[in-house]
């Protein structure tokens, strides 16, 4: 079966635990701006990631806390830093790597660095709809002057919102613009 799906970019981001962000911050987290992702937002806060003499100023904080930190880069983003960080899926921190992150109020090395792996959000309610479990591998067919399918892995949660994440080099990799319909391919 095949649905049109739109396709957005995530960019270098984290997701830290109220423990590091108040390592980090003296101020409250604030909201910049809701995600689609239902309760989730980007917030005002960003930090710099750094290894040694390398490092890549204004990574967006994004909330609410989580029970883990999670840095997630580009590959490009690895080869600035000097690091060669696992592709995982959201949540599986095995074998990340170690980063600093760095704010005016402090600076911490923080374990959970990784390349996010390409996925669809779906709603625990709509897995039907769309005839996928979690975990599941689907296509997604891009059309354009680059075509090309890749694979991606759906994520279930009860706040998700149907679409496809993929980061700043594939979406480079296939002249692909933010908010643009693709089609997931279930087999």
């Amino acid at each position: 079966m095949e649905y049109k799906i739109n396709a957005r970019i995530s960019n270098r981001h984290v997701h830290l635990t109220k423990e590091t962000y108040e390592m980090l911050f003296d101020e409250e987290i604030t909201k910049r701006n809701d995600l689609n992702q239902i309760g989730e937002f980007a917030s005002n806060q960003t930090v710099t990631i750094k290894n040694g003499d390398k490092e890549i100023n204004n990574v967006r904080v994004l909330g609410p806390f989580r029970k883990y930190n999670q840095i997630e880069i580009s590959k490009r983003d690895a080869r600035l830093l000097g690091l060669n960080p696992p592709v995982r899926r959201s949540g599986d921190l095995e074998d990340s790597l170690e980063i600093i992150l760095e704010t005016n109020k402090n600076s911490i090395k923080v374990k959970g660095l990784i390349i996010a792996n390409r996925h669809v959000h779906i709603n625990a309610k709509d897995k039907e709809k769309y005839g996928v479990i979690d975990k599941q591998k689907v296509k997604i067919k891009i059309d354009g002057d680059k075509s090309g399918i890749i694979d991606a892995e759906v994520k279930i949660s009860d706040n998700g919102y149907y679409e496809l994440h993929i980061d700043t080099d594939d979406a480079n990799a296939f002249l692909l613009e933010d908010n643009t319909p693709v089609t997931m391919i279930v087999e």
